[in-house]
């Protein structure tokens, strides 16, 4: 029994965060934008002359207690991008303002050289627990059982590989299986279909290091590069040939197959801004670059099942987009995201049996548990479906029921709860300060409660471990409100952190939670 509340010190993240791009407009509309950033950073000019692949070590069981995994020493280090502030992540309602597009801004920063393999650091046990000084409040109660294996957290990677072993060390620490990445295909292959990029060697890299502590993978492609689509957009989009994207997922598999569990076909593709380009806006449009990649990942997955040397013996799952939970509003680019599933399924989602369902059924400040129009008044944030967890999976349940698909189940891409608080006043937007750092941990445990005694729903990813950092809070960058790791003078993690490790872990069951008050 464990009666003190542990943190783990993470070092300082590094200043670059992805950068993603928001529409432009003024209308106060319902619309929302959630939070996803890209997954690695632009490649940069000089090269590394060796890489050195992670030392695979045994997997622990799904019953056993993670721990801190010896993990592969530094040998690359991510190139470095000019910090731009990104504001993202929220529903447009009157008073909004979206900011101007971001871009990247790529520097000449080299790569270090590395000498060649080198040896990994010795194992080294897990942190203990140590008090929070000032913090500690009495007991506020045990979590409920959750099953870790079907629970798990995005990392923004772009970090170096010292802190991206520390930040999967913290997803071991924290108990959950699935480990969530997004990949972006433009930073992946900038100049051509044939192109594998130093990024994309770092990003092998660390997924091997995941994948070889016991995680499962989930990889999420999207944002086409300048050359498969027209030149001239400044947001991203899909190919112009899906084709295109098949052929980089058939990439993907052919050099990181071994190392992912899951793929997420695009994101969001009912926001303009991930969808410019030549496909229609709309579900018959994804359908069109759905369709090669499914062929695609179902081609290799029976491959590797039939492989006489190295069978695959796990599951390989295919995700639909995640489609943001919104309203249709033509002039800042959006389609509501219920029509949009039901379009899918008009252009022949149904006849897929062998896929899940992506959902992102963000609830902003409202209880999970509530249904539209029960929570608090007057905030301007709880007068529509599209607020509310409740609604958002139950109404996308009903669209797959009615369309033949009942056996089909849904996979939580993408879901967290935004809060500002232990973060320097004012907040980027006003609903950012409806809930606590406490109701955080509260509410997320009690939505994966609710999915986890629904038969038809799979895993669930929590957005994000890692992406509050000094740059992204000095900034009030949007997506710093959700993440479970934040930096203040000394890096902490959240109260959500550790109900959440409660909640997997019964057997250590914490007596209180940082910052929250006795009974909360």
């Amino acid at each position: 029994m464990i009666t003190t509340k542990p943190f783990l010190t993470l070092l300082s993240l590094l200043a670059a965060l992805l950068i993603l791009t928001s529409c432009s407009g003024s209308a106060p509309l319902i619309v929302v934008v959630t939070p996803t950033p890209a997954a690695v950073s632009e490649a940069v000019s000089s090269p590394v002359s060796t890489i050195v692949p992670p030392t695979p070590t045994e997997s622990p069981t799904a019953s056993a207690t993670p721990t801190a995994t010896p993990l592969p020493s530094e040998t690359l280090v991510l190139g470095t991008v000019s910090p731009t502030v990104t504001f993202v992540g929220s529903v447009l309602n009157p008073g909004y303002v979206l900011p101007p597009t971001s871009t990247q801004v790529p520097t000449n920063t080299p790569l270090p050289p590395t000498e060649g393999p080198t040896q990994p650091p010795a194992p080294t046990q897990p942190e203990q627990p140590t008090a929070l000084p000032g913090t500690i409040a009495p007991s506020v109660g045990g979590m409920p059982n959750l099953d870790g294996t079907r629970l798990g957290i995005q990392l923004d990677p772009t970090l170096d590989q010292q802190d991206w072993n520390r930040a999967v060390a913290d997803i071991q620490q924290l108990g959950v299986k699935w480990l969530k990445v997004q990949v972006s295909w433009k930073q992946l292959q900038p100049n051509g279909p044939d192109e594998i990029s130093e990024d994309f060697r770092r990003l092998e890299i660390y997924l091997e290091t995941a994948f070889n502590s016991g995680l499962d993978i989930l990889v999420s492609v999207a944002k086409a590069p300048a050359w498969a689509r027209p030149t001239n957009q400044a947001e991203d989009g899909p190919p112009d040939d899906p084709q295109a994207l098949a052929n980089f997922i058939s990439l993907i598999l052919r050099e990181l197959g071994t190392s992912i569990d899951a793929i997420e076909i695009w994101n969001e593709p009912n926001l303009a801004r991930e969808w410019r380009g030549a496909l229609p806006f709309n579900g018959a449009g994804y359908m069109q670059l759905f369709v090669p990649s499914y062929n695609v990942i179902t081609t290799y997955a029976q491959t590797m099942v039939n492989d006489p040397v190295t069978p695959r013996t796990t599951p390989l799952y295919i995700i639909t987009a995640g489609l943001a939970p919104t309203g249709d509003n033509p002039e800042l680019g959006s389609r509501d995201d219920r029509t949009f599933l039901q379009e899918m399924y008009g252009a022949g989602l149904g006849q897929y049996r062998d896929i899940f369902v992506g959902v992102h059924p963000y609830s902003w400040g409202n209880p999970p548990d509530q249904p539209c129009c029960d929570a608090v008044e007057g905030r301007g944030w709880d007068d529509n479906p599209h607020f509310f967890y409740k609604n958002n999976v139950d109404d996308m349940r009903a669209i797959m029921v009615n369309n033949g698909h009942a056996e089909q189940r849904m996979f939580v891409t993408e879901f967290g709860y935004a809060t500002w608080d232990g973060f320097p006043p004012p907040p980027p937007q006003p609903w950012m300060d409806y809930i606590t750092e406490c109701q955080q941990g509260q509410y997320l445990i009690q939505a994966v409660q609710i999915a986890q005694s629904q038969d038809f729903m799979g895993p669930f990813i929590i957005w994000n471990l890692n992406v509050a950092n000094e740059v992204t809070v000095a900034n009030k960058d949007e997506m710093a409100a959700y993440s479970l790791i934040i930096p203040r003078e000394v890096p902490r993690e959240r109260a959500a952190y550790w109900m959440i490790h409660d909640a997997v872990r019964p057997e250590e069951q914490l007596t209180s939670y940082a910052v929250c008050p006795a009974g909360n």
